[in-house]
Formats: C-alpha cells, sequence, structure tokens
C-alpha cells in the first residue's frame, strides 16, 4: 500500500551558516544508513521505503539544503554547494561505516563523498543516478532532451522554472508512471511554493554533465564513476521498468563493469520507483542490507575492461583508476531541535493539505 502520509519528524542540524532537516531514527540500532534525494524532490520521497529498514541500522533522511524543510542560505546552489553542506552534515553527526541509499543527484553526492571518505562507507544501493556524463546532447534520452536544452537557455530556465514550477507540476508527474494523490503533490509542492525559493530546481539541471559541460561536473563525476568500478563495498542498483536515465544497456555495463554489484528490479517505473514501487524498492532494500551485514569479506576487484555504446541514455564511461583518498574535514558544531512547525515552515511530517 502507498501511503500519502510522512509519519516522521525532522531534526534540525546547524551546519556551515544554515541548517539541514534531517529524518533521524533508531539511532541504536547499527550503522548508519543515509538516504539522499535528488531534484526536485526531499525526504518525503522516501516516505514509503524507510518503514521497510526500520531495525537494520541507524536511519538517516536530509533534505538537501535549499530544499524540504532544510534552510535556504544565498548561495548558488551548485553541486559543489551541495557536496559541501552534506559533508558538513555527515561530520556533524559523526557517522561512521554509512550505507548509502540514493536516488537522482543523491547517487552523484553518495560517490563524491565516497572517492574523499572511502574508510567511511559500508557500502551504497543506487537508483536512478547521475552515474556518468552523457558526452552530446544527441546521447541525451531523446524524450527530455528538449525540455532539459529549454531549462539551461537563459531566460527560458527562468520562466519554466522559477515562475511557472514546471519541475513540479510538469516534470515529477510526467515521470511517476502512477497518478500522484492530491495531498502528494502539495507535499512536493509546498517547498517551492515561493519564487524565491525554486533556485536549486533551476540549478540542478545546469549541472547535469552533458557535452562537457560544466566541465568541473564533468571532471567529478567521472572520477566518481572510476572510483565505483574500483571499490569493493557492496553496492545495489534498484532498477525500473523502462527506467529514465537508468536504462537496459547501462544495467547490462554495470554488470560487467562494477564489482560487489547486486541488481534488483523492482517493477514498472520511470525515474521514481520510490513513488512506483515502494514495497518492491524497500522489500529489495532490506534484503541487501541483511546480506551486507552477514559478509565477512569483500570481493576482489576486476579490472575494468569494456564501455558501452552510446545508445540507451547515452552515459559516457571511463576505464577505471584507483582514487587518492582524502578524510581531511573539520566537523562542525550540532543543535539539534525537533520541527513542529513554527516561523521556519517546517513540520513534524508532510501533513500540509
Amino acid at each position: 500500500m502507498i501511503s500519502k502520509e510522512d509519519p516522521f519528524p525532522r531534526k534540525r542540524i546547524d551546519v556551515l551558516d544554515a541548517f539541514l532537516a534531517t529524518i533521524d531514527l533508531d539511532q541504536d540500532a547499527g550503522s548508519p544508513v543515509v538516504f539522499l534525494h535528488g531534484n526536485p524532490t526531499h525526504s518525503y520521497v522516501w516516505r514509503n521505503v524507510i518503514r521497510h529498514v526500520r531495525g537494520l541500522g541507524r536511519i538517516v533522511a536530509p533534505d538537501l539544503i535549499g530544499m524540504g524543510v532544510s534552510g535556504r542560505p544565498a548561495i548558488a546552489y551548485r553541486f559543489f554547494d551541495h557536496a559541501r553542506y552534506l559533508d558538513a552534515f555527515l561530520n556533524a553527526l559523526q557517522l561512521d561505516q554509512i550505507t548509502f541509499v540514493a536516488h537522482d543527484w543523491g547517487v552523484a553526492l553518495a560517490l563524491h563523498w565516497m572517492t574523499r571518505n572511502e574508510s567511511r562507507v559500508r557500502g551504497i544501493a543506487m537508483s536512478e543516478g547521475v552515474l556518468a556524463p552523457t558526452p552530446t546532447w544527441e546521447d541525451f534520452p531523446p524524450g527530455g532532451r528538449a525540455t532539459f536544452q529549454a531549462f539551461r537557455t537563459p531566460g527560458v530556465g527562468e520562466a519554466m522554472i522559477l515562475d511557472n514550477n514546471h519541475f513540479i507540476e510538469k516534470s515529477l508527474p510526467a515521470t511517476i508512471l502512477r497518478s500522484l494523490a492530491p495531498e502528494e503533490l502539495c507535499a512536493y509542492r509546498q517547498p517551492f511554493r515561493k519564487r524565491e525559493d525554486r533556485l536549486p530546481m533551476l540549478v540542478w539541471p545546469r549541472e547535469l554533465p552533458i557535452a562537457g559541460e560544466p566541465a568541473d561536473v564533468v571532471s567529478v563525476v567521472e572520477t566518481s564513476l572510476r572510483a565505483l568500478c574500483n571499490s569493493p563495498i557492496p553496492k545495489l542498483l534498484l532498477t525500473g521498468d523502462p527506467g529514465a536515465l537508468v536504462k537496459r544497456p547501462l544495467v547490462e555495463w554495470c554488470k560487467l563493469n562494477i564489482p560487489s554489484l547486486e541488481i534488483a528490479s523492482v517493477g514498472p517505473s520511470i525515474h521514481y520507483p520510490q513513488e512506483d514501487q515502494p514495497e518492491a524498492f524497500g522489500t529489495a532494500l532490506a534484503e541487501w542490507l541483511k546480506r551486507s551485514a552477514q559478509r565477512t569479506g569483500l570481493d576482489s576487484v576486476p579490472p575494468l575492461s569494456r564501455t558501452p555504446g552510446s545508445e540507451g541514455g547515452g552515459h559516457h564511461f571511463l576505464r577505471g583508476q584507483k582514487v587518492p583518498r582524502n578524510r581531511g574535514s573539520s566537523s562542525t558544531q550540532v543543535r539539534i531541535g525537533r520541527f513542529d512547525g513554527g516561523s521556519d515552515g517546517a513540520t513534524a511530517g508532510w501533513k500540509l493539505c
């Protein structure tokens, strides 16, 4: 059963010059399981998945900076801004031996963190993620090509996303097979009701590594892919049919080139299997977490030897090499308080409609 209700309270974690809101459950249940959402969602997207993994670890699901009920500092909201606030958040909670469960841009953020903190990562489950650069616009999925080119066009993207809230009103429903209930769509609308709050949704599509731009994001995504293909940690790829970013040719490439990888098909879905198939998604995730916890050793890492063609989503893959570790990162003060509504607009769960 797919529930509209989000029963989980949020805590406020002060980081840098702002704060991140987060679900933080079962703190004594073991190693942390950190859920990372993408664009244009927030931790609400995990509401029907989390119940499947209760008791299998400490459950942490933040809203990225500028999204959900997290703070909205005056920053550019580029990929590296999100990474900086996420770094501070994970250090503030002193999380170690993390298993990431990541979707969309959350995958890229998790992999970027892993390349710099390899000894603190226990495993990673990925779904519909930004895994690799797209070489040209011709390689971008044709169904979304014109829309995303428009998002990246100065003036046009601002009108679509800032003025008309296109990502919430059009793109999100179009990539979920079922029809969202009015209460669900309200929960996704709530963080972005004001024009000035929609900047993160505009910047995210302009950060996608397509045709060599933006060059710094292309570089970090390539580095993360190499790290993924050389890391022995347990990995899970949760796939849907037909999918959007992760289609069959990419799945086959992952089978051949990513070590210690399990693949679980959760059934019909496009870009949001958490919304279309939360039962299958949550069950597959829970079973994998149990198996991962029972592992006594890590698999050897085979050499990366194949590259796929440009079909099926147009991802560009690289031959792997080891990525240097960099664990240096300063901690930050943490202040925790429960969200119960009030002047900051935060709530104990999403019951807003």
